[in-house]
């Protein structure tokens, strides 16, 4: 385990290197492609300023993470399967972001659209852990270690594992540096829980999913000079639920990403109380926008998530019993 303890620092440090050599270079090349972030109306008026900002920064965090992956655990299946349900999850976003900034057509992808490949993937990768990995169909209860075998329908559980995780830090990427910042304490406690699990290999993922995102933190956190988008958010939700289910860690996970699940929680609970009652309860959403408008700088607001999110990660992995 000491050897790969050591590897695990290692791919760390070759993706934050990476992500902040990449980043001079891409800012610079993606600000002459114009490719810069639209700004939604109905947001916040003091994110105005930030019109143009060069987004798609998933890109160097995407590249980081391979690299990091393929040089320091690159023999490893579950990690080259981890590495390609972040890959694909990442496609997804890159054409979302691809088609909001260069086609200017600002919602993107249509929704079905976008959901429809989630979708698939999903099932695709579910198959692979019960067919190849023979991962079984048992999911773990938190606090008690407790597995009940839920047959064949682990692969809907699985689809709303991921396809929630990759929704839900595409919500949580709204303020600079949050979903990075969060991103990295999920993927530090996912690569404990690897370690309690004994796959030591994806430890190594995670430690390169941490250090990409502390990297590209250099460049995205207040005043962010680049945005991830969804080519970034949609990758870390992949790798994120990736590492859950080759762990038998999803339940834990949404302990350990509790701030995912509150951001899509607010967005939920805002939508269906606007369309029963015309009310709203928030007083916008996602909930860091709720409180941007209560009149918090947005820094602070990063910072108390950031802290939520050190406690949700703490929880989680007292919460989790694996069986091995």
């Amino acid at each position: 385990m000491q050897g790969y303890l050591v590897n695990v620092f290692l791919a760390a440090g070759i993706a934050l290197v990476v992500t902040v050599i990449m980043g001079p270079v891409i800012i610079p090349f993606l600000t002459r492609l114009k490719m810069g972030q639209n700004i939604r109306e109905e947001g916040p008026e003091r994110h105005y300023i930030k019109a143009g900002t060069p987004t798609m920064g998933g890109v160097i965090i995407l590249t980081a993470v391979m690299l990091a992956s393929f040089i320091m655990a690159g023999s490893s299946v579950e990690v080259l399967t981890a590495v390609l349900v972040m890959m694909a999850f990442g496609a997804i976003g890159f054409w979302d972001d691809y088609i909001k900034v260069i086609l200017k057509r600002s919602l993107g992808l249509r929704a079905r659209e976008k959901l429809g490949y989630q979708l698939l993937i999903s099932i695709l990768f579910g198959l692979m852990l019960i067919v190849y990995f023979n991962r079984g169909t048992e999911i773990i209860i938190p606090f008690t270690g407790t597995a009940i075998d839920i047959g064949y329908w682990y692969i809907l559980f699985l689809i709303v594992v991921l396809m929630g995780t990759a929704n839900g830090i595409n919500l949580t990427d709204g303020l600079d540096g949050l979903a990075s910042g969060v991103t990295f304490f999920v993927a530090t406690a996912l690569g404990i829980v690897c370690l309690m699990t004994e796959h030591y290999s994806l430890t190594v993922f995670c430690g390169a999913v941490a250090g990409a995102c502390l990297g590209f933190l250099v460049f995205n956190r207040y005043p962010a000079r680049i945005f991830m988008g969804d080519t970034g958010s949609m990758a870390l939700g992949g790798a994120v639920a990736a590492v859950a289910a080759l762990t038998r860690s999803e339940i834990a996970l949404v302990i350990i990403g509790g701030v995912y699940v509150i951001e899509a929680l607010s967005v939920i609970i805002q939508v269906t109380s606007y369309q029963l009652t015309r009310k709203r309860i928030f007083l916008m959403s996602p909930l860091h926008h709720h409180f941007e408008l209560k009149g918090w700088p947005e820094t602070k607001v990063v910072k108390y998530f950031w802290l939520a999110s050190l406690v949700c990660v703490i929880l989680g992995l007292l919460s989790f019993k694996g069986i091995g």
